[in-house]
């Protein structure tokens, strides 16, 4: 008899431990990735033909888990975005644990586009489109609480989904940060300084931070870290681009933007070619800026006159 290899007998104790659905309705195919508090798998929703992606807590038992699970769940389903993972459906597993199922997502991670992509024009289009759905969260009183890019997938042509809400408060509704008030959720370089050290007073400017640190990395393929406004210098990032990027990690949140939709804003307004709120301008850059800006129009204008002469001179001629 032969027998199993290790790598199979690895197969059959992780499929083992897949989670089991008493309704029949899913089948567990693959784990997609693993956090601290739960795990994600793509699975075949059996009803409806179609592969979907079940969230499910990591621990048996575990009321902390449940709960944040069950916090996670109710903010994805109140946030209805495009650029929003959308839930479909929620239970129990067999073992008591809860689940819930949402939407499959294919592309790239930010990381692995940002490795594709160097341009730094379609770079910001993307940025614009990762702060819309935040923006659209906080008006409705979520803060997501983790942005990195390991959590923003950029799909095929350009469309921009944030993941994993599983460290999500709800700011309207106090007990659903009793749960994690001497927690730290977080990820070192994209966490706001208020964010390391824990406690329940972190707002929506938590996650302007995470936006700006994940604009510095398009800006310098690094991750914060000492000083970002002399980082952003040595990679000669534009200036108003590194004055918008430093406003948006400022160590006080009072420095900060007020809103993502603040700091898009002004992103926008430099790829517009306009001047942007963060940076002051001198007489000598606000006239570049003017002439990259209308360039076209200035050389139809200056070629209109010239013409004019010319034809001024040849007539007194």
């Amino acid at each position: 008899m032969t027998g199993l290899s290790d790598a199979a007998v690895a197969r059959l104790r992780k499929v083992g431990s897949w989670p089991e659905f008493e309704s029949g309705r899913y089948t567990a195919l693959e784990e997609l990735g693993r956090g601290g508090m739960g795990t994600v798998y793509l699975a075949r929703d059996e009803a409806l033909g179609r592969e979907v992606a079940i969230k499910i807590p990591n621990a048996l038992a575990s009321t902390t888990l449940d709960r944040r699970l069950e916090i996670e769940a109710r903010a994805l389903a109140a946030l209805e975005h495009p650029g929003i993972v959308p839930i479909h459906d929620a239970g129990r597993l067999a073992d008591g644990r809860l689940f819930y199922v949402m939407k499959r997502v294919q592309g790239r991670t930010l990381q692995q586009y940002l490795v594709d992509e160097p341009e730094l024009t379609a770079r910001l289009r993307v940025f614009e489109r990762m702060c819309e759905p935040v923006a659209f969260a906080h008006d409705r009183g979520v803060i997501h609480h983790d942005l990195k890019p390991e959590n923003v997938m950029v799909g095929a042509f350009g469309e921009v989904v944030i993941m994993d809400w599983g460290g999500a408060r709800v700011t309207a509704r106090a007990h659903a940060r009793a749960a994690e008030e001497d927690l730290v959720i977080g990820t070192d370089g994209f966490m706001a300084p208020e964010q390391s050290r824990g406690g329940g007073s972190l707002d929506h400017r938590a996650d302007v931070y995470g936006l700006g640190a994940m604009l510095f990395l398009m800006l310098t393929n690094h991750i914060p870290a000492g000083d970002p406004a002399a980082a952003l210098r040595r990679a000669r990032a534009p200036k108003p681009l590194a004055a918008i990027c430093a406003k948006a990690l400022a160590a006080h949140r009072d420095d900060r933007y007020a809103t993502a939709a603040a700091l898009a804003e002004d992103v926008a307004r430099y790829r517009a070619g306009r001047a942007v709120g963060a940076y002051r301008e001198s007489v000598i850059e606000r006239l570049i800026r003017f002439e990259r800006t209308y360039r076209t129009a200035i050389l139809l204008v200056l070629g209109y006159i010239v013409m004019r002469a010319l034809v001024a001179l040849l007539a007194g001629w």
